[in-house]
């Protein structure tokens, strides 16, 4: 009797935390609070205020480009989960100088207004590009760090895009969450959808890669995916860095620079 008891304890206390889960899980994908404050953005930058279909709006940072011999990609750029969008401007205004930047703070992100979600984020990142396209003379390139390289080539299948950048991406959410959390039913459980890997195999499109290769936030197996399904591989490096300290490797600079530059060579 007292093993059914225990049995049965386990087991109630297994429901009430995959329970737990379940209501926290868009928080757990999408911390919004980490990202509340960013830098302080150099004169000529802008916030732009895009309406939702549903009231809500979104906010999205511009950044000048230099002076330029020629018209360049205006470069955007999709943060990590727990990026706040002016500091991921501001690092590419100072990686690309010569170019235009902008970077949408996700819906739910402060100043952005609503709830985070995958499809959200997709919505808004299309949003974002149709307010751009017109003065975006040379193309778009997007940048996609981690959460935001799911976002970049989604777009791709919606907008034309000159190129795709991203780093540290993940094949799957759905996958990458198992990995993480292989005690719980997470293929069953989640609600929000990533296939990035299944998304790139159906797009001709310049795409680059960037790993860390002591990333244990997206392990080589969900990254090495993407590299197969990409169509129109332009460059992959991996740095010997993790996840989070990957952007103050110095290889990290160069990396981006040759990324970008390999997605826009004709």
């Amino acid at each position: 009797m007292w093993l059914l008891k225990l049995t049965l304890a386990v087991a109630g206390l297994y429901a009430v935390v995959v329970a737990i889960v379940y209501v926290l899980q868009s928080w757990l994908i999408f911390p919004a609070g980490l990202a509340a404050f960013g830098p302080d953005l150099p004169a000529g930058a802008r916030h732009v205020e895009l309406a939702t279909d549903d009231g809500e709006r979104v906010v999205l940072v511009r950044l000048p480009a230099g002076q330029a011999a020629e018209p360049r990609p205006l470069l955007l750029g999709f943060a990590g989960n727990a990026w706040n969008a002016d500091a991921l401007a501001l690092l590419l205004h100072q990686l690309f100088p010569e170019h235009e930047v902008a970077a949408l703070h996700y819906r739910g992100y402060a100043p952005s207004s609503g709830s985070p979600s995958a499809a959200a984020l997709f919505e808004d990142a299309r949003r974002a590009h149709d307010h751009l396209a017109t003065d975006a003379k040379a193309g778009i390139v997007a940048i996609g760090l981690s959460v935001g390289a799911a976002v970049a080539v989604d777009l791709a299948t919606a907008r034309p895009l000159r190129g795709i950048v991203m780093v540290t991406p993940f094949d799957s959410l759905k996958e990458l969450a198992a990995h993480h959390y292989a005690w719980l039913p997470v293929r069953l459980l989640l609600r929000h959808r990533m296939e990035t890997a299944e998304t790139l195999r159906d797009l001709d499109v310049p795409t680059a890669v960037i790993v860390a290769e002591n990333d244990t936030i997206v392990p080589a197996a969900r990254s090495a995916a993407l590299r197969e399904a990409a169509r129109d591989l332009r460059s992959h490096i991996a740095i010997a860095a993790g996840h989070n300290d990957l952007y103050g490797h110095p290889d990290f600079a160069g990396a981006i620079r040759a990324s970008v530059a390999a997605v826009t060579r004709d």
